[in-house]
């Protein structure tokens, strides 16, 4: 047997056993940083399409993902509980620390919206532990400065007005109702489902890191499928609550945000990457549009460099704002030039 034959059996062997995956996990992470810092690798930050040119480490990429997880996962614990996540949950070696601020608990008089809030809070922070226990104490990520507040310049108020719902001034509080806090988990629950699919190709030499990608990206599928179904059906319960309208609206101002990179059908890039719930027409009639696709019936993909944009609020290559005001931790931190 050869060397490449007898790693290929010792690493299919771990894959069958979990907590031997994740020793796996970390020793190539450890491995794959100190071969980058041997050869003197550089990391460009994202550039706009049509000409990407920057290269990253598989660390990277679960370190970019580790971010926005931070993100929903905070968002979601605030909700649920009233707190941001625990510090045994964030901490980190690499970057600098920064605390969720702004959050607090939702009266959900809805219990289905409570169910439903409580499960992904569930699943998003075993998303935050999982991708923190692929590294070791001296290469993991700590959790960056976020705002989740309600202010009227914060960042959810921004997103907001951005998007029509709310005027000059005014503020945007998802914590108000069951109602609002769909319309705030809406926000996130799209470009996650983009974010993991674009992020596939950067993994694809690994295939234990897709897999674990792939994994991932189903369960935001799912977590963004309930989000936009009960959207759907409490708009068309209560047409005077304009849910479905303002799905389209933020919909809108995240395509406002990304640009408009060369539409690839196969690949499920395009131009207008974001779709509202509001009923579509169909040779069969009027159907709803729970599931945004392109023509193929492909979900859509964006760069980081696009995420980026959306999660500062910003159009253009910055390197902090909206949800972040320091900006994410790791090495891929600028959103794209959007053309």
């Amino acid at each position: 047997m050869t060397d490449s034959e007898q790693l290929i059996e010792t690493l299919d062997a771990r894959v069958r056993r979990r907590d031997s995956r994740r020793a796996f996990f970390t020793g190539a992470l450890g491995a794959a940083a100190g071969a980058a810092a041997l050869a003197g690798t550089a990391r460009a930050q994202t550039t706009p399409s049509p000409t990407p040119t920057a290269v990253f480490t598989e660390a990277d990429v679960l370190n970019f993902a580790l971010n926005l997880e931070y993100l929903e996962a905070n968002f979601y614990a605030f909700a649920v509980t009233g707190s941001a996540l625990a510090t045994a949950d964030t901490s980190g070696a690499i970057g600098t620390a920064g605390a969720a601020t702004g959050g607090r608990a939702v009266d959900f008089r809805d219990p289905l919206v409570a169910a439903y809030a409580k499960e992904i809070y569930q699943d998003e922070l075993a998303h935050v532990r999982f991708l923190r226990s692929q590294f070791t104490d001296n290469t993991r990520l700590a959790q960056p400065a976020m705002d989740l507040g309600i202010a009227p310049g914060g960042a959810f108020s921004t997103a907001a007005r951005a998007a029509g719902l709310v005027k000059d001034g005014e503020s945007f509080d998802p914590y108000a109702s069951a109602e609002s806090f769909l319309l705030g988990a809406y926000i996130f629950e799209d470009v996650g489902v983009t974010a993991y699919k674009g992020a596939a190709p950067a993994l694809i030499n690994n295939k234990i890191y897709l897999e674990a990608a792939a994994g991932i990206l189903a369960v935001e599928a799912y977590h963004a499928a309930i989000v936009r179904s009960v959207l759907y059906r409490k708009g068309i319960e209560t047409p005077a609550s304009q849910l479905i309208e303002a799905t389209a609206a933020i919909s809108r101002a995240r395509d406002a945000l990304d640009g408009r990179p060369t539409v690839d059908a196969v690949r499920g890039i395009a131009p207008n990457d974001d779709q509202g719930v509001a009923a579509t027409s169909t040779a069969d009639g009027n159907a709803s549009n729970i599931v945004p696709l392109n023509e193929n019936g492909i979900a859509f993909s964006r760069s980081p460099g696009q995420v980026l944009n959306i999660v500062y609020l910003n159009a253009a290559a910055v390197s902090s704002g909206g949800f972040f005001p320091a900006g994410v931790n790791g090495n891929i931190k600028t959103s794209a030039a959007s053309a």
